[in-house]
């Protein structure tokens, strides 16, 4: 065979075995790593209803202390969690010991200690659900229902890096104001029959309080992550500037990436991947506000990016921010398992999952019909992007293989 076809079949060949990559990993089961997540897909999808009024059993352990051992550096909550939907329960039916204002910060919020000492942030309703929030991606208050949609967004896509989240309603007249403490009491107003706090941070104005319905005010519990594990905080690489007229050098730059590779902790380990997967989930979810993230103290690059914060979320069901996945289409790389479970999700999969699993919460229904329908819509423009990216430089410098599995302590 002479060398130009001999140079033709190798070619043919490398295509063909890139195609087959391809095909493997777009919802295929031929390869372990395909199989490995099909699993786990059936796994999340077998545990995804969650009972409601779930109590422990057979256990001498608060659900505060379960969800305590839960914690590792890469995982917030484990792969099966039979115990979650108990814990979630208490969660959104403890006895509330006291009440204070919420840490630093811009929105307003409220830090409560429930009974057995465990404290949780406390956000409340600012929208009717169908309420649109207009103009920058990342305007308006705090969404209190995107916080619980957000968490069972990470359950779906088996990220498993945020901190528990549950609806509930408190009565604040009985349940907050007894147990308040006078910082937070000081805040409290009347607005016609309707008892209102505004709280203590960056924007909180006493003209823009919060308002119960009477004195039954909804809202969002976050689990506070154990004290062993704190946190450390960090300026995200593909922050906005938040000034008009002046941009960042991502919103230019377009081989920004390859300087973001050279600095720590992004040059080694799994910390570059969990951005990209974080730009994933918060496109998915329209949150354009992630200017600084956390992870754990002192983990040398290796703890998850944990997905807090997700309140500046499920905004506008209309508006699909491009710019937030410039992490994705700037470094053109992904996580093979996270491309695998993207896959799994197509065809109207992911809204279905979302409305199995917040089937349960007690604020439901969490979101609406426009909200569900553009999870599906942004996950198609998620995939889009990750075709591009491997047509460009092909599946083998575009999806990675990346597992880190850190033991617990």
């Amino acid at each position: 065979m002479k060398l130009k076809q001999r140079m033709v079949v190798l070619c043919a060949v490398l295509l063909l075995l890139g195609l087959a990559k391809i095909f493997l990993l777009d919802g295929g089961e031929g390869t372990a790593a395909s199989r490995r997540d099909l699993r786990a897909f059936r796994k999340m999808e077998a545990g995804l209803s969650l009972s409601r009024g779930a109590r422990l059993t057979n256990t001498l352990q608060s659900p505060w202390e379960i969800a305590s051992q839960w914690v590792g550096p890469r995982e917030v909550y484990p792969e099966e969690t039979p115990e979650l939907a108990a814990v979630l329960t208490s969660l959104s039916s403890a006895r509330i010991e006291r009440a204070d204002v919420g840490y630093k910060g811009t929105q307003l919020k409220a830090l409560l200690v429930l009974d057995g000492g465990q404290k949780v942030v406390f956000k409340p309703k600012r929208y009717n659900r169908d309420y649109v929030v207009e103009g920058e991606p990342y305007a308006g208050y705090d969404r209190h229902n995107a916080e619980v949609a957000a968490f069972h967004l990470d359950r779906i896509l088996g990220f498993r890096r945020a901190p528990l989240v549950v609806g509930r309603y408190v009565n604040l007249r009985t349940e907050i104001k007894p147990v308040a403490t006078d910082q937070l009491l000081s805040t409290f107003l009347m607005q016609g029959n309707n008892t209102c706090f505004y709280g203590k941070c960056y924007y909180c104005r006493e003209s823009e309080p919060a308002c119960a319905e009477g004195e039954i005010m909804e809202g969002s519990l976050t689990l506070w992550l154990p004290d062993v594990w704190p946190l450390q905080k960090h300026r995200h690489p593909w922050g906005r500037t938040y000034r008009e007229g002046k941009l960042a050098r991502w919103e230019y730059d377009e081989s920004y990436c390859e300087a973001v590779k050279k600095m720590p902790p992004y040059d080694a380990g799994p910390r570059l991947l969990d951005v990209i997967d974080t730009a994933i989930f918060d496109y998915l979810i329209g949150n354009a506000d992630r200017h600084h993230y956390e992870s754990f103290q002192d983990d040398g690059g290796a703890s998850m990016l944990i997905l807090l914060d997700n309140a500046k979320s499920f905004g506008n069901p209309a508006l699909d921010e491009r710019s937030i996945l410039a992490p994705l289409y700037q470094c053109c790389m992904v996580r093979v398992s996270t491309w695998n479970r993207l896959n799994l999700l197509r065809s109207g999969a992911l809204s279905s999952a979302m409305r199995q699993a917040l089937a349960f919460d007690p604020i439901q229904p969490v979101l609406t019909e426009p909200h569900l329908a553009a999870l599906d819509r942004r996950l198609s423009g998620v995939i889009a992007t990750i075709k591009q990216c491997m047509e460009a430089q092909g599946p083998d410098n575009t999806l990675i293989e990346d597992r880190m599995n850190l033991p617990h302590p």
